[in-house]
């Protein structure tokens, strides 16, 4: 299959200022005395008195795609993701290397990308076409079907300045998609739509790949990478440092510098009943689990005296919907472990969870019986990540900000001398 797209160490480099950041305001006088100050001033011997330095956000880049093919960028912020597109798209210039395109190029990168302001979206939608070399009557074919995609019927006669960012990101997908180019690429600016526009989104570029067509997409919703591409590269602090499947690029991206953190730790044991240790065990490193495994909660309690009655609860917060957290699940307050001093390990297991892709945490909270004393909240702890590669799910049974249950969940208690056992297996 023939290579349609080829990038040889490709680098790119800006000129940024180094030590502290000059003064917002410089009145005159200041400048005629740092002039004045100059002329008696024996020169400089540095050999870079302007005080900018070199920084590369793309350095010996190369790699092929080819005809048809797929392809996912992943990256933290400040990898170069963004910089390549530029690069790739022919907005910006690189400092060095070589690319090679064959094809007409559509991207869309950030809202508004290729348009007029001034210009109506009509006027705009023939603008884009004739900068892919399309002819008017090709545009024509295609104008009924890219309107009614952007949803922008009734402000198609509107210049774009007046559109709404949702607006000028539908129409600017729209054209992209739809004028078929050879090549598509497409930058996370579609997380701007809503959900039903990100759905019919993410059809359209699996209609576009499955034309022939070649796609560059770059997202950090590991879910669509997984449902569009079959391959995707790495990139970290403007190199690639890895180039493969998917599923296994996505795996070590996510094990890599991940921010989420699956524990809560406390060391102070006084007086007072205390949480010691929340812990999320997560399928992968990193707290990471994949959808639909088994997810296990532990928690490490600290009790100076026997307490009658102790509760133990736990919400989870969906942090991706930004919903409300989900109903606790309320730890028998009969078991052994609410009767005596010391300190208990408490496991609540949860062989499947419906916890769907997104971010969550965990609200705890340590009590006596109802309308008892509170002795410890905890809001927001324990952050981990649902994550499904690989799998065909763009759409999910439950609407945006709805709570989603988990149904089945078994507690264990074990007191202090069974904890180091338990802790480690």
């Amino acid at each position: 299959m023939p290579s349609i797209i080829s990038v040889e160490n490709l680098g790119k480099h800006y000129r940024i200022r180094r030590g502290a950041p000059r003064s917002k305001y410089i009145a005159l006088r200041d400048i005629m005395a740092q002039k004045l100050t100059s002329l008696f001033r024996p020169a400089s011997k540095s050999s870079d008195s302007s005080g900018l330095e070199t920084f590369w956000a793309l350095k010996n880049v190369s790699f092929e795609v080819n005809e048809g093919e797929v392809l996912g960028i992943v990256g933290h912020n400040g990898a170069g993701k963004s910089t390549l597109l530029k690069i790739l798209s022919r907005i910006t210039e690189p400092a060095e290397g070589r690319i090679t395109l064959r094809g007409r190029v559509a991207s869309l990168l950030e809202v508004g990308t290729g348009f007029h302001p001034e210009l109506t979206g009509r006027e705009n939608i023939y603008l884009n076409a004739a900068l892919l070399g399309m002819k008017r009557h090709e545009v024509q074919s295609r104008f009924d079907e890219i309107v009614a995609f952007a949803n922008v019927e009734r402000f198609l006669d509107t210049p774009v300045k007046r559109y709404s960012s949702g607006m000028q990101t539908r129409l600017g997908f729209a054209v992209a998609a739809h004028l078929e180019p050879e090549i598509l690429i497409v930058d996370e600016v579609l997380a701007v739509g809503d959900h039903e526009f990100q759905k019919r989104c993410l059809g359209k570029m699996q209609e576009v790949s499955q034309s022939g067509r070649t796609v560059l997409f770059v997202s950090h919703n590991m879910n669509t990478l997984g449902t569009l591409t079959t391959r995707c590269i790495h990139l970290h602090r403007g190199n690639i440092i890895n180039d493969g499947p998917t599923s296994q690029v996505v795996a070590n991206y996510l094990s890599t510098g991940n921010e989420n953190s699956a524990l809560y730790e406390s060391q102070e044991r006084d007086s007072t009943p205390k949480v010691l240790r929340v812990e999320v065990r997560t399928s992968k490193p990193g707290g990471i689990h994949s959808l639909f495994e088994p997810l296990e909660f532990h928690f490490q309690i600290w009790c100076p005296h026997p307490i009658r009655g102790a509760c133990l609860s736990f919400a989870v917060n969906d942090l991706t919907r930004l919903s409300t957290s989900v109903n606790p699940w309320i730890f028998d307050s009969e078991q052994p472990f609410a009767r005596s001093a010391g300190v208990h390990h408490l496991v609540c297991r949860m062989p499947k969870p419906h916890l769907f892709v997104g971010n969550y945490s965990l609200n705890v909270n340590f009590s006596e019986p109802p309308g008892g004393v509170k002795f410890e909240q905890l809001k927001g702890v324990c952050s981990f990540q649902i994550e499904c590669v690989g799998r065909q799910r763009l759409d999910y049974p439950f609407e945006i900000g709805e709570a989603c249950f988990i149904e089945d969940c078994e507690w264990q208690a074990n007191t202090a001398k069974d904890y180091g056992a338990t802790a480690s297996a």
